[in-house]
């Protein structure tokens, strides 16, 4: 009962600050296109928090999951060191989410111009639009501590009968098909902000 309830409270504060982050990149573009330059240094520190978040939330949840993957593939291969290949890769899988968040991070820095010698002009609305980016990348990525648990299973079947590798592989990987989801809608918003 009581995680449901902080996740109501959780989606009620998302959907506020969504309301709040809309109201004020309409208001600013209403109000017109000329932009000062400590408005553009302002909007593009909030790039660099759509980064962070993206980076940030995808990585950690990333080394919990090798952690839990790791911690039993550990276990296995000091029993049976010639499975070391099969579980090194339903250890490693769990990684992908940190990939995805630093994808996301390189994008939203090559959009409003903080890579290389580019004096973009980043809006409000491509501003507040990177930290939503970067939020919803950095939580689809939470899915690599579940994979991290489906791997430590796969792991220990492997270690009991090394023909079922495979099948954990496949096993391991469905969840992270959540993080694809998060690293595409991300994509698609970039485009539509014209950061791509």
């Amino acid at each position: 009962m009581k995680i449901k309830r902080k996740a109501a409270i959780m989606a009620t504060l998302l959907a506020v600050m969504f309301c709040f982050s809309a109201i004020i990149a309409v208001a600013q573009e209403e109000a017109g296109d000329t932009t000062t330059a400590k408005e553009n240094d302002s909007n593009k520190t909030l790039v660099i928090l759509g980064c962070a978040l993206a980076i940030g939330i995808a990585g950690i949840s990333s080394a919990i999951g090798l952690a839990l993957a790791g911690s039993s593939a550990v276990a296995v291969t000091a029993e049976k060191p010639n499975l070391f290949g099969k579980l090194l890769v339903l250890q490693v899988l769990p990684m992908t989410q940190s990939v995805y968040g630093l994808l996301t991070a390189i994008l939203l820095m090559m959009g409003a111009g903080l890579l290389g010698a580019s004096t973009a002009s980043v809006t409000l609305l491509q501003g507040m639009g990177a930290v939503w980016i970067g939020l919803a990348v950095g939580l689809t990525g939470i899915s690599a501590i579940n994979q991290g648990m489906v791997a430590s299973s796969s792991i220990s079947a492997v270690g009991r009968n090394p023909d079922v590798a495979a099948r954990g592989i496949i096993f391991t990987v469905m969840p992270e098909t959540i993080a694809i989801f998060g690293l595409l809608v991300g994509i698609l918003l970039m485009t539509g902000l014209k950061l791509l």
